[in-house]
């Protein structure tokens, strides 16, 4: 069986945000440094709109899934904003089949992301995503 790459992560801001790059499958192998990440930036760092940006994501599993639930509990814990960008087909149907797609936020592009973000600002409503 060939070896997978690694899974890369980075961050960086983008307007108000800070967008966290996923780049490689999240599986139980790396889904523990996804976690370290996504915790870090939003217990210790306390940021207050976190992007997880999963464009060169091919695929999540279960394990990969649940680190981005937990880290939805800790945005909603501490008053922060987590949202889901550009998810590729499979990582849509892996969050279809466990009826999350509605319970994260989910947009098309990191800019309507920050535009939901903005308009819930200035007293629009939440959107439930793009698409979704």
């Amino acid at each position: 069986m060939p070896e997978r790459p690694p899974l890369k992560i980075a961050t960086r801001q983008l307007g108000g945000a800070t967008i966290l790059d996923l780049d490689g499958e999240i599986t139980l192998f790396n889904s523990p440094e996804i976690r370290k990440a996504v915790l870090g930036l939003l217990r210790e760092q306390r940021i207050p709109h976190l992007i997880v940006n999963m464009r060169k994501v091919p695929y999540v599993d279960s394990s990969g899934i649940a680190s981005l639930v937990e880290g939805l509990k800790v945005a909603r814990e501490t008053q922060a904003r987590l949202a889901l960008v550009a998810l590729s087909k499979s990582a849509r149907t892996v969050l279809e089949l466990t009826h999350l797609l509605r319970v994260f936020e989910v947009h098309e592009t990191e800019e309507g992301a920050l535009q939901a973000a903005e308009s819930e600002r200035s007293g629009s409503s939440r959107p439930t995503g793009e698409g979704a």
